[in-house]
């Protein structure tokens, strides 16, 4: 006996047979002898019909009002699968965020967890019942607003709880089987891998991959909680995320995965004066707007003109408040002009294996050449290579690196249940 965790996505909870089947689900965690919290996110796409609604009365909703709109749907689907469980003859309490003690900072849109205090969830356990907790919102003790934790929250909503209640296991269920060599909706053939660190999956979400949100693999590794991708559409083992990867096996895999992300754009600060601080006032206006920078470059000054230009990538939802910001400070840094390009894409191969294994961005970069595919930018960490390219060229080159580390597998089909691989 244990407590277990377990988070459903939109595409799990989809309707109102899908609702049904997830109650079976949990219901037999239960009968196996198992406390049950349970977080899930709203149906379907109802998320993303709140958002244009809103945008029908109002081109730009405020944040206030915005983040009490959007979690009307964690609110239906919470009391729906409530009564599903009901049905079955085992009681279930569904609970907002706020009422479960998800306590975050006053962002709206974006805030994040700084505290869970899990009091009546721990009690309503301690009855005998299902826990059910809205995903992706919280509650700010600053200024008394509930918030929202931006898409994709809900997972950390999971994993924070988990943490919290010290549970055996954080199970998120999806709609595949696991965590793949790569995006199945681009590359068939891809594997599905049976375990994975924290740092790969950290790499990997943070390179685009759906399957997990960044945060949520941040939280499991600062505060240990294994973390299992399965599908609520399947009884496949899955992928189990834990461990680091020094506690590695000897022979571990070169490489995990690839990943690929569509939904960053390229700013380009041309013509910065070359001199100390330039950057890093760019930057901190930038921090100062909440603006994720991920990639950046900075070409060698032009000889006689002493300006460089200075590249980064930044999420295409913050390119209109990046840009904003930067333009509050072209006087007093003095460049010459803003370019923004969001028909990028990029590209990472992610692997602790490759450390100690020469040859492989030779490898990487071969791949992408002989595909012809051009790199516009290159980034590297430890166990990961990166490189932006062309939009409409990410497809081909996802799928000529998987193939040149031959990460394929003809053992089992990778399939998307629901469809939208998340």
């Amino acid at each position: 006996m244990g407590l277990v965790v377990q988070k459903y996505g939109g595409s799990s909870v989809a309707d109102a047979k899908r609702i049904k089947r997830v109650a079976e689900r949990i219901v037999a965690t239960r009968r196996e002898g198992h406390d049950v919290v349970v977080v899930v996110s709203a149906m379907g796409d109802t998320t993303d019909e709140l958002i244009e609604l809103a945008e029908q009365i109002v081109p730009v909703p405020g944040g206030r009002e915005f983040d009490m709109l959007l979690t009307a749907g964690e609110r239906i689907s919470m009391a729906l699968l409530a009564m599903a469980i009901n049905s079955l003859g085992y009681t279930a309490q569904s609970f907002t965020g706020s009422q479960a003690g998800v306590l975050t900072t006053s962002v709206h849109g974006k805030a994040r967890i700084v505290n869970i205090t899990p009091g009546r969830v721990e009690e309503s356990l301690a009855d005998g019942n299902v826990a059910i907790v809205a995903g992706f919102q919280g509650f700010s003790k600053e200024t008394m607003d509930i918030t929202t934790l931006g898409r994709g929250g809900s997972d950390t909503t999971a994993v924070a709880l988990a943490a919290a209640l010290s549970a055996n296991v954080c199970e998120i269920y999806t709609d595949v089987d696991g965590v793949y060599t790569a995006d199945p909706r681009i590359v068939p053939n891809a594997r599905r891998l049976g375990r994975v660190t924290y740092e790969e999956m950290l790499e990997l979400a943070a390179c685009g991959a759906k399957i997990l949100h960044l945060r949520s693999v941040e939280y499991g590794r600062s505060y240990g909680v294994p973390m299992h991708v399965r599908s609520s559409f399947s009884t496949k083992p899955g992928t189990l995320v834990t461990g680091s990867i020094e506690e590695q096996a000897v022979e571990q895999a070169i490489i995990t995965g690839v990943a690929h992300d569509r939904s960053e754009a390229k700013v380009t600060v041309v013509g910065v004066p070359d001199k100390p601080g330039q950057a890093a006032a760019l930057l901190r206006e930038l921090a100062a707007a909440e603006t994720n920078i991920d990639m950046i470059v900075q070409n060698v000054s032009t000889r006689g003109t002493g300006r460089a230009d200075v590249s980064f990538t930044i999420p295409t939802s913050d390119g209109a408040t990046a840009l904003n910001a930067l333009r509050r400070v072209q006087s007093v840094v003095g460049f010459e002009e803003l370019l923004y390009d969001d028909h990028i894409g990029k590209l990472s191969l992610v692997g602790a294996g490759m450390r100690s294994h020469p040859g492989v961005a030779a490898t990487f970069f071969t791949a992408l050449a002989d595909a012809g595919v051009n790199v516009e930018m290159i980034s590297t960490s430890e166990i990961r290579i990166s490189a932006v390219c062309r939009d409409v060229d990410l497809d081909s080159a996802v799928r000529a690196v998987h193939d040149a580390f031959e990460l394929g597998s003809t053992d089992e089909p990778a399939v998307v249940h629901g469809g939208s691989g998340r």
